[in-house]
């Protein structure tokens, strides 16, 4: 087995000197005791790969590869009381995002003393002038019960805007830490107002907290939103279930949000047990021929005279031409859409059959991604 060497380096933009406003900061556990407060040293370590396989094979006197351990440090590099941060959502809506907005403000307000928290309106666009949107000031009352609530409340954008007007947008408010939330586009996007951001010699930390409903980031055993968006889609499972048992030769097709992974297709069959066929870009399949998708479809009408297909967005994408595949505004390439495709394909199969059914097709992804 082969592992990845990757670059787990965090860039330090100095010094850290202040003293952490946490040493005076109070805390209890659940139980009203006061606890011992501790801090994480740049030090710590945490081992990406913790395989006694993977450490035997390491040459003497290489490191393994490791990550910083997350954590409140002692002393900090700016100070907190004349400090200035921002916070942007980019991209698609995703759930629980309004909940790590309110996290991002209550530490900062509570624990690290920061009185100057804004938010900018609709992602990158919020730091261009032209759009002329005004900033959001961000404090404990601003986000008291937003956590109950879709989407963001800084609402969002796609598409490229142009990263020295980010930068100087940066410098005129005076920032200090720029919170981004979002996906592939965003991170890189971050990537080139930090490489700005160091061309210009300036003191500005940007911080990406990764935005998927898919869960597909490595390293990470949940991603928020990933839970909810499985919870959300036993519903749809429930509903088509529901309608295959409703007419002869019922067949409920749902499909699922996810790229090109399919683990919330894979968790919301193993939440609810109602799902005959799981179809999901991890696994190769054929729609033809013995044994292909159809062909057991039809074994499971005949047997059963009903049936339950759960198939993820990025699935099957062999049957597409991708130069006809569309972009989404941020250039990524949008998977060809299986589940129609699997709709129009079962009933011509079964046309040609002379059998009829009775198919459903549902796809919930808007009414996942708008949920608290």
């Amino acid at each position: 087995m082969s592992w990845e060497k990757i670059d787990t380096q965090i860039a330090a933009l100095g010094e850290a000197k202040v003293d952490s406003p946490i040493r005076s900061v109070t805390m209890f556990n659940r139980q009203g005791e006061q606890v011992q407060k501790g801090f994480v040293r740049d030090t710590d370590r945490v081992l990406v790969y913790d395989t006694m396989d993977y450490l035997s094979q390491l040459p003497p006197g290489e490191a393994p590869v490791n990550f910083e351990v997350a954590g409140p440090r002692e002393k900090i590099y700016f100070d907190y009381a004349k400090m200035h941060c921002a916070i942007a959502t980019c991209g698609g809506l995703c759930p629980g995002t309004n909940e790590v907005i309110r996290a991002i403000v209550l530490e900062l307000y509570h624990l690290y003393r920061v009185r100057h928290i804004y938010g900018m309106r609709y992602g990158f666009q919020g730091f261009i002038p032209r759009y002329g949107y005004d900033l959001m000031e961000l404090n404990p009352e601003a986000v008291a019960d937003i956590h109950t609530l879709g989407g963001s409340i800084l609402s969002s954008s796609r598409g490229h805007q142009d990263v020295g007007e980010i930068v100087d947008a940066l410098e005129r408010l005076n920032i200090h830490i720029l919170f981004l939330i979002g996906g592939d586009g965003t991170l890189r996007a971050a990537n080139a107002i930090c490489d700005q951001i160091s061309q210009r010699q300036l003191r500005i930390a940007v911080i990406v907290i990764p935005k998927t409903i898919d869960n597909d980031i490595p390293f990470v055993s949940r991603s928020f939103g990933f839970d909810t968006a499985v919870e959300q889609a036993t519903f749809a499972i429930r509903a088509a279930h529901t309608e295959s048992l409703g007419a002869p030769n019922g067949i409920g097709l749902v499909k699922l949000m996810g790229r090109y992974s399919g683990f919330i297709a894979a968790n919301a069959a193993l939440a609810l047990r109602d799902v005959n066929f799981v179809l999901i870009p991890e696994a190769d399949f054929d729609i033809e021929g013995e044994f292909g998708f159809l062909d057991r479809l039809e074994a499971r009408l005949r047997s059963r005279g009903h049936a339950v297909v759960l198939v993820a967005e990025g699935a099957g994408q062999k049957f597409f031409r991708k130069e006809d595949l569309p972009r989404d505004p941020s250039g990524n390439i949008k998977p060809g859409d299986i589940g129609l495709f699997l709709a129009a394909k079962v009933n011509e199969f079964f046309r040609n059959k002379r059998l009829e059914v009775n198919l459903k097709y549902i796809d919930p992804s808007y009414l996942i991604r708008g949920m608290p």
